[in-house]
């Protein structure tokens, strides 16, 4: 069953409740004009969500095994602190997109703002668009994926984890470099994209990497 929520002139916590009331009936969740709501189904661990339109900020905030749709632009900081499930916007989103993650998956099917995926410490990030400054900035596990182009201090302190681009970086941060790929990273990219639907040659990327996991001292 399909279970529809009109979030227009609805409060934040009435809107969760309503979606986690509906998840534990088993039914999938389809969410119109939520564009307002910053914190919209935060803390799922199960259930697909359909949110029609723009999500405001942290929609998907600590998502715990949920897949979430959006079909328009994320805000700010969508998926932060996922642990496990798939969160997938089908157009832009803002500043700080899959910040402190520790597992799942986050695709951005339009670009990404500035700090994404930063201190990633295990999802599965890949944008299909550009990409803004500081990606990947204190990362210490996982895979960000970009796609398009990606700014300035790409991977600045990162210290475990890999950054993939097939397009161009306006500069590189401290404690980082580009590595040469390898069959296995090809192979690792082919299986992203076919999990998560993308269209690209997996031979087109470049590898990023640290120089030392000691970069402090």
């Amino acid at each position: 069953m399909e279970y529809k929520i009109d979030a227009k002139n609805k409060d934040l916590r009435t809107v969760n409740e309503e979606i986690r009331k509906a998840v534990e009936r088993g039914d999938s969740v389809l969410i119109e004009n939520a564009e307002g709501l910053h914190g919209l189904a935060a803390g799922l661990k199960k259930g697909t969500i359909i949110i029609n339109g723009h999500a405001g900020d942290y929609v998907a905030a600590l998502n715990d095994g949920a897949t979430i749709l959006i079909n328009g632009c994320a805000g700010k900081f969508v998926a932060d602190n996922m642990t496990a499930g798939r969160v997938i916007a089908a157009g832009d989103a803002g500043y700080g997109a899959g910040e402190y993650c520790y597992g799942g998956t986050l695709v951005i099917k339009g670009n990404a703002g500035d700090f994404l995926g930063a201190v990633n410490k295990g999802a599965t990030i890949i944008v299909a668009g550009d990409a803004g400054d500081d990606i990947g900035t204190y990362m210490v596990g996982g895979d960000i994926i970009i796609i398009g182009d990606c700014g300035k201090n790409l991977g600045n302190y990162f210290l475990r984890g890999n950054i993939y681009v097939s397009g161009k970086w306006s500069s590189l941060g401290h404690n980082t470099k580009e590595e040469q790929m390898k069959s296995e990273n090809v192979k690792k990219l082919t299986r992203l994209f076919k999990e998560n639907d993308v269209n690209v040659d997996p031979n087109r990327f470049k590898k990023i990497v640290p120089v030392s996991i000691k970069p402090f001292y």
